[in-house]
């Protein structure tokens, strides 16, 4: 029974005389519960993205009733329910087209059921910000817990990492040095156990990066799916979440401007994916917390890559976690971080830190003695081309094309590209920029993963691996290569991007942070008077939806009418 003096939200329900109580307890009552749960008692939501359609949480069920049984122990009501999942590796034309959707469907279960508080279960790519979007919104005591890593992936002897394995070796297929049995033994050896993927890819970067916002308890990052400290860590979430409720602890408290400095910063540290750019924006804007897309280079210039885990390094998550995981990362950057800051755990980062030790100095670095130096994560470049901004990850990119200017070769569409790529005779040298565009958020629609586009064969063939590459999509956060992604405003709404034109110079200087168009104004609007829209994507449904309020990369990609939230109150009852 609920030790607090405050009115539990749930009790407008359960604890209703007449008719609406009846009403409430009778139809609960069919699931065999005793007299006794409807005494007042915190009710916590347990949100599953469990699917069999998403590899990555195919095991959230079983991870559900660890958090029930914290959750039972410490005197509360645990109500599982389904939140729509996000399957990176199966759902198209992507995920991102869906992320906003998962977001509304679950600000709308937990504010029309009798929550109390939601512990949010999620593992793959989209479902970790979908959920923690949606719930921001509502704003109840929510505590998240992502489903884990696989174990390390192997093949030959050697370790190899879910989604950069597959970017590899399929170009190696391609040029003739790996054969399709290679290729299909690597395959098999590359996804061993459950869990997410363990590459530092966009899974396990939302991973530490909710960890890092506070959201997530101490360690709970980088434990493998499979390791039983995964669930000794959800059996402590159900019972934490509980005194969350007691003691008021909302969303709200948690993330502030000083959780999303330090998510900002632990990502730049970990070698983090592209994609939590995006993420974080969209998840802050559901808060009100002034974030913006220039954050994300200013308060990142001064903090070393410490992590060495693919695709920027050579370690894989396992090997993180047995270094001693995020909490390490945090108090090697405690100069950098608001230590102060409280988190779910109802402690400070410092007193969650405080008892760190590193395990393994080949995978988590000092500040002395870095991974990568300063400098070496995201980058926000802006120009001509890019007005309100593209990003880079400079860890992931080739040191020599940093500074680069060469002549644009241009594709409408990322099929057109594809195609091409495997012409033998394709007019392209080292020099070439590709450019790729109409994919960004509206543009596609749902703004997709194939900003990292393969390498034309011809090069290949050389043995060029890298070219500078820009578009206005997403790339995998296992993904690798001089990848300028983001750029906004995206071709389909009248971005620059849409103005190029094959021939035409390109400029990129990281170090001054520009990416300029080489093309004078008059000609630049000569072409603008002859650009027209392209026709929408879809008439209906949640598609239409979506290509109609989506805001643009650089403002997280929600849609504009579900940036803020509603809190919990309930507009109406119905009965």
């Amino acid at each position: 029974m609920s030790t607090t003096n405050r009115p539990l939200r749930s009790g407008e329900w359960f604890g209703a005389e007449g008719r609406n109580g009846f009403i409430h307890r009778s139809w609960m009552r069919n699931q065999g519960f005793a007299d006794d749960v409807f005494d007042g008692r915190p009710v916590i939501g347990i949100a599953t993205t469990w699917s069999e359609l998403t590899p990555c949480n195919a095991h959230l069920r079983d991870l559900a009733e660890s958090v029930k049984r914290g959750v039972w122990e410490s005197g509360g009501l645990p109500l599982e329910f389904p939140a729509m999942s996000l399957g990176e590796p199966l759902m198209r034309p992507t995920t991102m087209l869906y992320r906003n959707l998962l977001a509304m469907e679950l600000e709308e279960s937990v504010r029309a059921n009798p929550l109390d508080g939601v512990v949010l279960l999620s593992g793959c790519d989209k479902t970790t910000p979908g959920l923690l979007m949606g719930a921001a919104s509502v704003d109840l005591p929510t505590l998240m817990l992502t489903g884990g890593p696989m174990l390390n992936g192997k093949f030959r002897g050697q370790d190899i990492g879910s989604g950069t394995v597959v970017w590899r070796f399929t170009e190696e297929m391609r040029a003739g040095r790996m054969t399709a049995a290679d290729c299909s033994e690597a395959e098999v050896g590359m996804s061993r156990s459950r869990g997410h993927c363990m590459t530092m890819g966009t899974a396990s970067t939302m991973a530490c990066v909710t960890e890092a916002l506070g959201v997530q308890l101490p360690g709970a990052a980088a434990v493998p799916a499979v390791d039983s400290r995964r669930y000794a860590l959800a059996h402590a979430a159900g019972r934490r979440i509980v005194a969350m409720v007691e003691q008021d602890q909302r969303l709200s408290s948690v993330l502030t401007r000083q959780a999303f400095e330090n998510a900002v910063r632990v990502n730049a540290a970990i070698g983090g994916s592209t994609n939590a750019v995006v993420h974080l924006l969209a998840i802050a804007g559901r808060l009100g917390v002034p974030l913006s897309l220039e954050d994300f280079d200013t308060l990142t210039a001064d903090v070393p890559m410490l992590v060495n885990l693919m695709p920027s390094g050579t370690y894989l998550m396992e090997d993180f976690a047995y270094a001693g995981g995020l909490p390490v990362v945090m108090k090697e950057l405690a100069p950098l971080l608001h230590m102060d800051h409280v988190t779910v755990s109802g402690r400070s980062v410092a007193e969650n830190v405080d008892g760190a030790q590193c395990w393994n100095r080949d995978v988590i670095g000092t500040m002395e003695e870095p991974f990568q130096p300063a400098g070496s994560g995201t980058v926000v470049l802006r120009g001509s081309l890019a007005p309100s901004g593209a990003v880079l990850k400079v860890s992931a990119a080739s040191a020599h094309l940093l500074t680069h200017t060469g002549p644009a070769l241009v594709f409408d569409r990322i099929e057109e590209y594809v195609v091409a790529a495997d012409d033998p005779d394709l007019d392209v040298t080292p020099d070439t920029v590709i450019v790729v565009r109409n994919a960004g958020p509206r543009g596609y629609p749902g703004f997709p993963e194939v900003g990292n586009v393969p390498m034309p064969r011809r090069l290949l063939a050389d043995g060029i691996t890298d070219m500078v590459r820009i578009s206005d999509a997403r790339m995998s956060g296992t993904g690798y290569g001089t990848c300028i992604l983001h750029v906004a405003p995206e071709a389909s709404v009248g971005g620059p991007l849409a103005l190029v034109r094959t021939g035409d110079l390109v400029a990129v200087d990281v170090a001054t942070r520009r990416l300029d168009l080489l093309v004078d104004d008059a000609e630049l609007a000569q072409r603008r008077s002859g650009w027209q829209p392209p026709k929408p994507v879809a008439d209906r449904g949640w598609v239409r939806l979506y290509s109609e309020h989506v805001l643009q990369a650089d403002s997280g990609a929600d849609l504009d009418f579900l940036v803020g939230g509603s809190g919990s109150a309930v507009p109406r009852h119905s009965h």
